[in-house]
């Protein structure tokens, strides 16, 4: 198994009357960390969803690769999982009955289900909450599990929305050492954030502002570039 990268060719979308993306090209390395940075209405969700196929450009591609080797949209489906801003989970399901249920929806064999549902439980700190609905849960708790169950199908590329918005310091480092512990050979993860901190972590940032790319690179390669000492400077010098 090896994690997918994605090639967005000069990509333009329209949502609406607006222009959310504008002719953006902007490759996302395969068993790599990619933040996407930006202010408000900057295009950060639609190309987020763009990549997990969930829209469809106006104009330009979204191409995958699994090892050099171009793959069908359709069947990178299968292979990428999309954790939305604001997980919709079961109030009244369990955690362990939501990880049931995504063991349906994907069809995983029992044996393999429990040696994963075990990691994730271990991985989260999960474990004394198995029997715990889900509208019980804390912010953090709650964001926990939903990325459990995106999890749960160990996707080659994961997308993440912001998902550290609404819960609390502790909970944010939480879900960046949980990411980092799957992100690797195996999976490409690429999350939108409002955090520069949290971009400051991320192995390759791509800064976009008003539906264009103005740069992408390492943060150090970043600051270079828009001239600053902090990384959460860019936005005053861009």
């Amino acid at each position: 198994m090896a994690a997918l990268s994605a090639e967005v060719k000069n990509v333009s979308k329209k949502m609406g009357r607006a222009q959310a993306l504008d002719r953006v090209d902007v490759s996302f390395a395969a068993g790599e960390v990619h933040g996407i940075v930006g202010p408000n209405g900057a295009g950060k969700t639609t190309l987020i969803r763009l990549a997990a196929g969930l829209l469809h450009p106006d104009a330009g591609s979204v191409v995958y690769a699994e090892k050099g080797a171009e793959v069908p949209a359709e069947k990178a489906k299968h292979f990428t999982g999309y954790f939305p801003q604001e997980p919709s989970l079961y109030p009244d399901l369990t955690c362990e009955e939501h990880l049931e249920f995504f063991r349906d929806l994907y069809d995983l064999p029992q044996p393999e289900f429990t040696r994963r549902a075990d990691e994730l439980f271990n991985a989260t700190g999960m474990a004394p909450f198995k029997d715990r609905p889900a509208g019980k849960l804390s912010g953090g708790m709650y964001k926990k599990l939903g990325l459990m169950c995106v999890l749960l199908n160990r996707p080659k590329l994961l997308l993440l929305d912001e998902p550290t918005v609404g819960v609390d310091p502790v909970s944010r480092q939480e879900l960046w050492d949980l990411v980092y512990g799957f992100a690797g050979p195996e999976m490409t993860v690429i999350l939108s954030t409002s955090y520069m901190d949290e971009a400051g972590r991320c192995a390759r940032v791509h800064v976009l502002d008003e539906g264009r790319l103005l740069a992408s690179g390492a943060p150090e390669e970043l600051m270079r570039h828009f001239g600053v000492s902090d990384f959460a400077d860019i936005f005053l010098k861009k």
